[in-house]
């Protein structure tokens, strides 16, 4: 039987620490698996349900976007996986009489943790302005409520239309729609703030923002790099992926700042050999300072220039251009700056060159650790030059694999979630649906912030997600945000940006991947794209969690009824009927969509097609891929400061917090923890069990404080820490963002630690 979720907030100011595990799954993971989620769901809810995640003929897992293989096991899900099911699946309800005992102003001081714990939102809920409270209010009543706010705005582009990863091809695709329809190309999404340094450095030099490998590349590699990126918390199926790479004879190199369990030992759950013994994976360790990542491939490629025979003459003459000034760039690399940006050593970077060398199929996996800095479009620009080098793109068990984090945040990139869209993808709307689309570039997330803060947005529409909690520099998103005339949120679960909202709130609850989506044209399912562009159905089966659940795809077919009226020659009612007339359209708008109903009928999808990969060519400007020459980059910083890292815990997704502890960091009941290597808390005075303010240096000089911090003797590199998200969101400033992509730099935070008053 499901418990009831908690009453009141855990305590969270004195987390225990216990020493750090070197192993990942295993016995622990499965314990932990079925503890959630019977938690939630109950035994026989939990057993019907899990067994139907990532199968073929079943639904796609909510949280991460690893793909799945061909063969797959009776429990193809993770650890994390099944918590984030058990979360969408459970069977607590967030009723109106929640809401009557609960004043937002109450919402307000709860933690995300107690919000997601309390169940499935069942019902719309509007705040009116000046209310205290939200209340039910009819669909219909919602719908006439937003178009009301967007009739009153000067100009469509006084409203932001976000979506979240989680939404599915076909609700990205008419979201997208009835934005531009609507006249703004204000779309942007979450991968804003996470691998949009990939899109922008890929798309650069290889032609394509996506990935470059499929699953059967990694199993046919000699090397794997994985770097920035911790599996065994954000993407445990990939470790499965790794071991078989592994037992096919790859080596992997793991370059991080912080040693992490997954990457260490996989103790796979679905072999007893695994359980018992486990496989190690890495072979070698970088520990890498948070942003030297740019001059460790910068040396690395200086080395392959210097050793004969190890460049790929054949493919850089043939397929590349702009080689001659890299190589010239590449050639000034410094032994000496590159062991200060990196804090590794040299004998260990001379091991990881051997390897490479050894190598004739290398595939480089990256992840945030990569993408939130100021240089990381250069960084990924120097991994792509890297693959080049050795003529690793295009050839099989080779390439660029950014592992994406949200379950089909690629997809609603293809759908057309951007806010600067290409002309090609808005002359082929144009032609499919007659209505001129605007071409101005629209808002990103960041962007939006400041257009909200300074009244030039008004209106801001949220397609899942939590927005509040994701963004950077909390007070000055939350201080956005209420400046809005209108927040709507549509959301399975209450979180914290239905607590932060503007004069007006809709909270507009939707089915979720696990449920079944009935419509007038009879029982639907939708699709989504993982992070290697394969595309695939997801059908789910259980009731909806309530009779007034309306699905992504309905919400925005009757928005765009009520909003756009008659004058729209977009067929809505018949796209909310049947789901397959949305998937002929996006086939005549996409390249790679072509006859999409027929081939995703075929179990397990299809893959997108992919020029560099499919037939080494590479659709950039220069018709070839792109070496790239910028300068050097990684942080300065001041003595006695640190630079900080925001990451995830153990029992988090994204901004979803599953429980407080992190079991493989040691961590128990507590999520204000700082991280900080012991040499390093040494020399500050710091010792293991102190409490601390962390208090943000950035060249604005606003002070940015995140109070009452554990301090954590950790094995980190030398100068560099780390903190949960999104209790430190708050210390990075709104404009400290990459250049070229606009993320935030989330991964380079410098920091000094004062003592707190918890001491």
């Amino acid at each position: 039987m499901a418990s009831k979720p908690p009453k009141g907030d855990p305590v969270q100011d004195a987390p225990q620490v216990e020493q750090a595990q070197h192993a990942a799954a295993g016995l622990p993971a499965i314990g932990h698996t079925l503890r959630i989620a019977q938690q939630q769901m109950g035994v026989r809810r939990t057993a019907l349900t899990l067994l139907r995640v990532n199968q073929k003929d079943g639904f796609d897992c909510p949280g991460c976007a690893w793909p799945e293989p061909e063969h797959r096991h009776k429990a193809e899900f993770c650890e994390n996986g099944a918590k984030a099911v058990a979360e969408e699946a459970t069977l607590r309800r967030v009723t109106p009489d929640f809401f009557a005992a609960h004043p937002v102003a109450d919402l307000a001081t709860r933690s995300g943790y107690w919000l997601g714990q309390q169940g499935r939102l069942t019902h719309p809920m509007y705040l009116a302005d000046g209310a205290q409270k939200y209340e039910p209010v009819s669909w219909e009543r919602a719908f006439d409520i937003v178009a009301e706010e967007l009739a009153a705005l000067d100009s469509p582009d006084e409203a932001v239309f976000y979506t979240s990863g989680r939404t599915s091809n076909e609700a990205a695709f008419l979201y997208q729609l009835f934005a531009r329809e609507l006249g703004t190309n204000n779309l942007p999404d979450c991968s804003n703030m996470c691998h949009e340094s990939s899109g922008s450095a890929l798309t650069e030099t290889i032609g394509i923002g996506k990935g470059s490998v499929l699953l059967e590349d990694l199993y046919k590699s000699d090397l794997i790099i994985v770097a920035g990126q911790n599996p065994g918390t954000n993407h445990p199926r990939m470790l499965s992926a790794l071991e078989k790479a592994k037992n096919n004879g790859a080596k992997i190199i793991t370059v991080n700042p912080l040693p992490e369990a997954g990457m260490e030992r996989f103790k796979n759950p679905q072999t007893p050999q695994g359980m018992l013994k486990g496989t190690a994976l890495t072979d070698l360790f970088l520990q890498v300072r948070l942003g030297g990542d740019q001059t460790l491939f910068r040396l690395l490629n200086k080395l392959i220039l210097e050793t004969e025979g190890a460049v790929d003459e054949e493919f850089v003459r043939e397929h590349t251009h702009g080689y001659e000034e890299f190589a010239a760039a590449a050639r000034d690399a410094d032994w000496d700056e590159t062991l200060k940006a990196t804090g590794l050593d040299r004998a260990r970077i001379e091991e990881a060159l051997a390897m490479v060398l050894a190598s004739r199929r290398t595939v480089v996996c990256w992840a945030m650790g990569l993408t939130q800095h100021k240089h990381s479009v250069p960084t990924i620009r120097e991994v792509v030059n890297f693959l080049l080098l050795r003529g690793n793109i295009g050839r099989p068990g080779a390439g660029v694999c950014p592992v994406r984090g949200h379950s089909n945040v690629q997809g609603d990139r293809t759908m057309g979630i951007f806010e600067r869209p290409a002309p090609a993808f808005l002359d082929a709307l144009e032609k499919e649906f007659g209505f001129a689309p605007p071409r101005h570039h629209g808002l990103d997330v960041v962007r939006a912030i400041r257009a909200l803060r300074d009244g030039e947005a008004k209106v801001f529409f949220a397609m899942g997600g939590n927005f509040v909690s994701a963004s950077p520099d909390t007070d000055v998103t939350e201080a956005a945000m209420r400046k809005a005339h209108l927040t709507v949120h549509v959301s399975t679960k209450l979180n914290r940006s239905h607590a932060v909202t503007g004069a007006r709130a809709l909270i507009l609850p939707t089915l979720g991947r696990t449920e079944r989506d009935r419509q007038a044209g009879g029982e639907q399912f939708v699709t989504v794209e993982d992070s290697m562009g394969m595309v695939h159905a997801s059908r789910g089966r259980l009731a909806p969690a309530s009779d007034q659940l309306l699905s992504e795809p309905a919400i925005v077919c009757r928005l765009a009824r009520r909003v756009l009226g008659p004058a729209s020659r977009t067929p809505w009612e018949e796209f909310e009927k049947d789901y397959a007339t949305v998937r002929d359209r996006i086939a005549r708008v996409i390249p790679g969509f072509e006859d999409f109903n027929a081939r995703v009928a075929h179990p397990g999808g299809f893959a997108l097609p992919h020029a560099p990969r499919d037939e080494r060519r590479f659709p950039t400007a220069t018709g070839k891929a792109n070496f790239t020459a910028a300068p050097v980059e990684y942080p300065a910083v001041p003595k006695g400061r640190l630079l900080l890292q925001t990451l995830r815990s153990h029992d988090q997704y994204n901004t979803t917090i599953y429980g407080l502890d992190d079991r493989y960091r040691g961590i128990k009941n507590g999520r204000r923890v700082v991280l900080v290597n012991p040499e390093d808390a040494a020399e500050l005075g710091l010792t293991d069990g102190t409490y601390a303010d962390l208090v943000g240096e950035w060249q604005d000089g606003v002070e940015r404080r995140a109070p009452g911090f554990r301090v954590v003797h950790y094995p980190t590199a030398r100068g560099c820490a780390a903190a949960y998200y999104p209790e430190t969101n708050v210390l990075v400033p709104l404009d400290a963002t990459a250049d070229t992509s606009n993320t935030p730099a989330s991964k380079s935070v410098v920091v000094r630690l004062e003592q707190s008053s918890l001491d």
